[in-house]
Parts: structure tokens; sequence; C-alpha cells
């Protein structure tokens, strides 16, 4: 796929006047580099070689103007180091905004296909390298292409033919560039794959580290552990392979260039055709060759990671949302919550089998509606269709009439609440957790929703209470816990429609009893249909929660 230009630079375009600026400025400062040799060079071959009754004056003269040039060198690449970097900062926030705003667009089916760590080397690892390449690649290139070429051009005055025969190694340099390139390109490509594989290793172990360590399976994640570091030094082995052979390439070029000027060099001063002031001023420009050519070969490897982090980056921006409104999707006014499946089919992948095929049923509003089957049946599909998870391969689902792929998604979600049986809770405060159902609510309402949800009594048994930290993924609460707070999050949020996703599992019996008055009491004025699927994973008789105290009606059973 052709390498998108206009994009990768587009992200220039909000800090252009400052970037302008530190161009200039380090192109000043790569432009009085190049006048140093040149005054050691009126030095020794005018000053020092004429009448020194009046050199003294002249070597002050000079000395004074070195000095001012070498306040403003470093006054301008202390502004290239600083401002240089703060855009490229800067640029590296609005990729990850950019790049995290579109993985929040993306669907369920992208997520289930994606591992998280990779995900997080994409979003960091990537774009701190890519970022790198943003404030030095410009910079850095027209400063050493600036020496190379101012240094060339006064070499040509001094002495044309050295200058040629030095000039004659480019096409060698400039080969070897472009091979080893390709072979660190592919190298690169291969580190950033495997390193994404590492981190998501380590993600899913640590997330996993309870039931690792009660099965007493450490060993068992060290060896995948192991398994996926191992790959990452194999892949690393072959990047550094190619460096070396590289480098070490490039060096030998270089100090032949040297050799080569001071063999020339010594017999043009014994042929009389250069004199000794000449000959330092070269060699001292050579250094002004060298260094740019040796900065370039180890910029080449930031290039190659830059310019390999962004098409990573274009990869994701390139995937367009599977689950998307339409041009004409509505907003929905006032839900009654009357939901209908029309001969719906669905498979999540095309070479697999229907997980549903031809269903049908309605859920009345205010009805409870249970669906029953073995694990694997298609239950939780079943749900994730209302909301527009996923969408349907054949048929419809429609909310009040109206087919739910018209309606506008943020309107459809809103009107929907959604307890599963794997809860997430975030890594904040209780108060925070319950409240991620309405932002916007108040503390007197998340208390409600708690007390409601019958979880206020063991929140304020928690050090801190409503403020209390409960770790990562709520590890500091038990699953019924969990499963109250997250019970209490869609009571806060008061849709019209509840699907319940064996929400209440964890629960006993007396913690559901009061979850199901609190249930009857919001669907009083709102009338949403609830579709509990809170059922153990095995088939269950329909009467099963109707014994228990749940007014449910098992319209299918998968």
């Amino acid at each position: 796929m052709q390498f998108p230009v206009k994009k990768f630079f587009s992200y220039y375009k909000p800090y252009l006047r400052l970037y302008l600026a530190v161009l200039g400025c380090a192109l000043i400062a790569s432009a009085i580099a190049l006048v140093y040799p040149l005054l050691v060079r009126y030095i020794t071959k005018d000053v020092l070689t004429g009448d020194l009754s009046n050199a003294l004056p002249k070597v002050y003269w000079i000395g004074g103007l070195m000095l001012v040039l070498v306040l403003i060198e470093n006054v301008g690449n202390a502004f290239v180091g600083y401002k240089g970097h703060l855009v490229g900062a800067r640029m590296e926030s609005d990729l990850r905004r950019e790049l995290f705003e579109h993985m929040q667009k993306l669907s369920f089916g992208f997520f289930d296909k994606e591992k998280t760590g990779r995900l997080m080397s994409r979003i960091t690892n990537d774009l701190l390298l890519l970022s790198e390449l943003y404030h030095h690649g410009p910079e850095d290139y027209i400063k050493y292409i600036v020496r190379f070429i101012g240094a060339v051009i006064i070499l040509f005055f001094i002495n044309a033919p050295i200058t040629i025969v030095i000039i004659c190694f480019f096409p060698i340099l400039v080969v070897s560039l472009w091979y080893f390139n390709k072979v660190l390109n592919k190298a690169l490509v291969r580190n950033k794959e495997r390193i994404g594989d590492v981190n998501a290793q380590v993600e899913d172990s640590l997330a996993g580290i309870r039931v690792v360590k009660s099965f007493a399976n450490e060993h068992l994640e060290i060896e995948k552990f192991n398994r996926q570091n191992n790959r990452f030094l194999d892949s690393r082995k072959h990047t550094y392979k190619a460096e070396a052979y590289f480098y070490h390439v490039f060096e030998t070029l270089l100090q032949l260039i040297t050799i080569t000027v001071i063999i020339f060099g010594s017999a043009s001063i014994v042929n009389n055709t250069l004199d000794l002031a000449d000959l330092i001023t070269f060699l001292l420009y050579i250094g002004f060759m060298i260094e740019p050519l040796q900065k370039m070969t180890h910029m080449s490897t930031q290039f190659q990671e830059g310019i390999t982090g962004f098409q990573r980056f274009m990869e994701i921006m390139r995937l367009t949302p599977g689950i998307e409104n339409k041009p004409s999707a509505v907003t929905l006014p006032k839900v009654h919550g009357e939901i209908e499946f029309k001969q719906v089919s669905f498979r999540y992948e095309d070479h697999l089998d229907n997980v549903l095929s031809n269903l049908s049923f309605r859920v009345q509003p205010g009805e409870y509606v249970a669906l029953v089957g073995p694990s694997g049946a298609g239950k939780t599909t079943l749900c994730s269709l209302i909301p527009r998870f996923y969408d349907v391969l054949h048929g419809q689902v429609l909310l009040d009439g109206i087919n739910v792929r018209d309606i506008d998604l943020r309107s459809l979600r809103n009107n929907i609440g959604v307890v599963q049986q794997d809860v997430y809770l975030f890594s904040e405060t209780v108060m925070e957790n319950i409240r991620y159902g309405n932002p916007k609510a108040s503390d007197e309402e998340v208390i409600a929703a708690a007390t409601r949800a019958n979880a206020h009594d063991f929140i304020m048994s928690l050090p801190n209470g409503y403020q209390s930290d409960i770790g990562q993924r709520g590890v500091k609460l038990s699953g019924g816990q969990k499963q109250r707070l997250s019970i209490a999050r869609v009571f806060l949020k008061n849709p019209p429609v509840l699907i319940f996703d064996e929400a209440t599992s964890a629960l006993d019996n007396e913690s559901e009893s009061i979850i199901k008055e609190s249930l009857e009491a919001l669907i009083k004025g709102a009338q949403p249909s609830l579709l509990p699927t809170d059922f153990p994973r095995f088939v269950m008789p329909a009467d099963y929660r109707l014994n228990r105290g749940w007014n449910c009606r098992a319209r299918y059973t998968l």
C-alpha cells in the first residue's frame, strides 16, 4: 500500500509556525558551524604568516567574533532542543488522541480479534518513536545536509581534485544505505509485532494473576512469557546483525575518506599545490562531511522505526467501524420498550456456523422474559444484538417498531441498560464507578441507586465509604459486591430497557430478592422490557425464576 505522505505531513500543520522557527534556528546554527574552520584557516594562513606585530589585534577580533558566533549557535540549539521536542510531544499527543478516539468508534468485532497488549504497544511505543521522527527528522536532515553541502562547496574552492576524489566514495555509501535500510525495515516491523506479543502476554498474565496463583501455575506463565520474550530477542538479533554490518561498512568507508585526504593532501603539499593551512582546513571540513554521514546512518534506524510506527498507526486508522450510523438515523423519542426479533440469523465470521437462525419473538413493555439454554446456545449473543454491539446477518431487530439499524447509536444505547455477569469496574472509587451510569448524577442520586441495589451497607463498611479505591477491575471486592455495584450503575442510568446477562448469579437469595423489589420499583413509571438471562449455564426449567419470585415467561428456549 502506498505510503500516505500527505497524511504524514498533515500533523505538522497546527504547529507549522513554531516548527519553521525551529528549522530556521537549526539552519542558522549549522551555517555558523561552517564558519569556524574558515576563521581558523584565516588565522593560520593570513594572520600568523604575515607581519606578526599587527597580528594580535586580529587574533583578538577573530576570537571575539568566535565567542559571538558560539553564543548565537548555542542559543539557537537550545531553542531547537526545547521547542523542537515540545512540537514532537504535542504531535505525539494529537496522534495518540486521534488513535484512541478512533479505537472507541470500532465495533466489538475488532476487539474480539485484537489483543489488548498489542493495541497498547501501538498507542504507546509506536507513537513515541514516531514523535522522535517528527521532531528530529526534518530538523536533523536540514542541519546535516547544510553542513555536508556547505563543506563540499568550501572544499571544492580550496582544492577541487581532492574534493572530487572524496565524492567518488558517495555512490558506494548511498547503495549501502539503500540496501541496509530495506533489511532494517523488515527487521523493525518484526520487532514491533513481537514486542506487541510480549505486551499481550504480560497483560494477560497479570490480569489473571489470581487464577494463576490459585492453580499454582506461575511456572506455566513464566514459560509462556519466556517463549514470547525469546521470539522478541530473536528478532532483535537480526536487527542488530543488520545494523552491525551497515555501520561497520559505513565506518570503514569514512575512514578511507580520511586516509585519502591525508595522502592526497600531503602529496599536494610536496607538489606545492596545497599549503599546510589548507590541509588543516581540509581535515576540519572532512569532520563536517563525515559527521553528517555518521549521524544520518544512525538516523536511518530512527527513520525506519518512525515510518514503521506511522504505518502501524495508519493500519488502525484505515479501519472503518463495523457498526455505524446511517445518514438518516433517527433519535428515539420516548421509548416504551417493545422488542421484536423477526427471522434473525447471526454468525460472528463468514466461515463460521450460525449462532442464531431464523429467530423470532416479541417482548411487550413491562414484561420479564427469560432466555434459557445451555452454555454457548447464544443467549449473550442475542442480547448483544439489541444495542447493536453486532449487526444481524439476516432479519431485523426492532425497538418500538423501529429497526435498530435505523436508530442513532447513542440514542439507542442511552435507552438500554446492560448488566453483565463478567462485571467490569474501573480503577476508580466506588462513587465514580456507579456514577458511570449517569456522569451528571449528584452524590445523593448515586447513594440512592446503591441503596436500591442493596450495595449501600457494604460500601459504608469499606475504609473510605463511597470514596474507597476498589483496585484494578475491582479486585478488592467480592464477586457479589462487584455485581451489586454494576446493578447500581444501571439503576442510576434508569433506562427503559434492561438486559441482565446472568447479572444476579453471584448474589445470595436475600440480595436477589431485594434487587427484584428494586427492579419492580424501577419499572413502575418507565414500563421497560426486561430480558434477564441470569440463568445457570445448563438447561433450566422455564419456571425456575418464577419459583424464586421472578415473574418470567420463557418465550424462547435456545
